[in-house]
């Protein structure tokens, strides 16, 4: 969960000491040629290295008190914010087990539980969607592509209310990578990682069975939070936003990890380190109290 970008100070003091010390093994091959001048340039250089060492373990200690500080003051931070909700996890084609991790990780001390997994299988199987539809419309989902959509808004409402009978006819054929309960959820976290559909007709659906899924849930009143790994690319942001979503684009962080537990909480925004960022976290007026 936690930056190391900063160990990269140390990286440039060793590299400095190495090559101070090449130079030094080359002056003291001939001593004969070892003037005042160079034995003086050769005492610096030893103190230059000396105070290179010094302020690299100075950094060093910077960095590992500074990630101490974040992961004691994290719990005190996101407590009792998302307390009694079940949190639902939905990855939008193939899952990661990385991603589903970070975000348990930031869960913990919310007093939410993250009650369920699931990936939607992508590119859709219409043929298997319509098997399982029964005696509802959907059964001639394969042949008619306009029904995708509403089918799509159905799935998404009943992942976040109860009843759901079409969700549990469709659960195997729609997810058939999830662990946990299939819903119903308090707030969903959503990731859509890049991922390649060749086909355009499969792909067409993909999208419209999405963008379903999506403003089903939203449509129902519950809280979705869109989120990617730290430089995800090509970034999902943009889809998100435009279908009104919080986003968090630096998951694995434990910024990131803070600005999730805010957003599945109600705040807006675009937050992170990525390019549509706006801010690395929300606004104190936006967080609501616990």
């Amino acid at each position: 969960m936690f930056d190391v970008r900063y160990h990269a100070l140390s990286l440039v003091a060793v590299f400095v000491a190495l090559v101070v010390g090449l130079l030094l093994g080359v002056a003291i091959g001939d001593a004969g040629l070892v003037s005042g001048a160079e034995k003086s340039l050769r005492k610096t250089l030893r103190g230059d290295v000396r105070q290179a060492q010094r302020e690299r373990d100075d950094a060093r200690d910077q960095v590992a008190l500074s990630l101490r500080y974040q992961r004691e003051s994290y719990p005190l931070l996101v407590n009792g914010r998302l307390t009694d909700r079940n949190i639902g996890l939905l990855f939008l084609g193939k899952p990661s087990v990385a991603l589903a991790g970070d975000v348990r990780d930031a869960l913990r001390g919310s007093g939410g539980t993250l009650t369920g997994t699931l990936a939607l299988r992508l590119p859709a199987d219409l043929g298997a969607i319509a098997g399982a539809a029964g005696s509802t419309r959907y059964s001639a989902i394969a042949a008619r592509a306009a029904l995708l959509e509403p089918f799509g808004q159905r799935i998404g409402a009943q992942l976040v209310a109860p009843g759901g009978r079409l969700l549990r006819r469709q659960k195997q054929v729609l997810f058939p990578t999830r662990a946990g309960q299939v819903g119903p959820f308090d707030v969903v976290v959503i990731a859509r990682l890049p991922r390649t559909i060749d086909d355009a007709a499969a792909r067409a659906a993909a999208a419209t069975l999405e963008s379903g899924l999506v403003s089903g849930i939203t449509g129902s009143g519950a809280i979705a939070v869109g989120v990617e790994p730290t430089g995800t690319t090509p970034s999902s942001v943009p889809w998100f936003r435009s279908r009104d979503l919080a986003t968090v684009d630096d998951m694995g962080d434990i910024a990131g990890a803070a600005a999730l537990v805010f957003a599945l909480g109600g705040a807006q925004g675009s937050f992170g380190t990525g390019p549509y960022a706006s801010s690395l976290l929300p606004d104190a007026a936006s967080i609501t109290p616990n």
